[in-house]
């Protein structure tokens, strides 16, 4: 199961990037899942909900299923889980991406938006995480004159994004 990580600042476009390249990937006929790490509680953990009142009773993990899919409720927020452990909870997959865990060890791409590097705190990740491979983004000129010297994928071309990860997966 090859895993990549998509990064970038808040604002940066990473979920509607991810939302672009499923479709595509799958057409491809590649499976893919994903991973979002959130520092907010979960959708799930709505208090007064049941599912809410067995965590908070006690219960180790909680499994909500229903005609939409399923999902399942575990950990506790003193012992979040690693990367490695989520991983092994998916089915087999061709492809996992990632949106989040930055400080697992795998390999990513950063997405850099230019409206977002005039802003404060919107400087690109890269320049202090080697562990960046390729920058998705609208600016590559400007990626370029910062002193990056790596890939540069379009950020408005969801299909050239979807062939990169897919090349991942060969």
């Amino acid at each position: 199961m090859r895993v990549v990580g998509l990064v970038g600042r808040s604002g940066s476009g990473k979920t509607t990037l991810i939302e672009a390249v499923l479709p595509i990937l799958a057409a491809c006929g590649l499976r893919v899942s994903t991973i979002k790490h959130s520092h907010k509680p979960l959708a799930l953990d709505i208090e007064g909900k049941d599912s809410f009142r067995h965590r908070a009773a006690g219960a180790h993990e909680t499994l909500v299923a229903g005609r939409s899919g399923w999902a399942l409720h575990g950990g506790r927020p003193e012992h979040p889980p690693g990367l490695a452990a989520l991983l092994g909870r998916l089915s087999p997959v061709d492809l996992v991406l990632v949106e989040g865990f930055g400080a697992e060890s795998i390999p990513r791409a950063e997405i850099c938006r230019a409206a977002r590097l005039s802003q404060p705190g919107g400087d690109p990740l890269w320049q202090d995480d080697p562990s960046i491979a390729t920058l998705i983004t609208d600016a590559p000129a400007a990626m370029r004159a910062a002193g990056w010297c790596g890939t540069c994928l379009p950020l408005d071309d969801a299909g050239a994004v979807a062939a990169w990860l897919a090349a991942t997966c060969g």
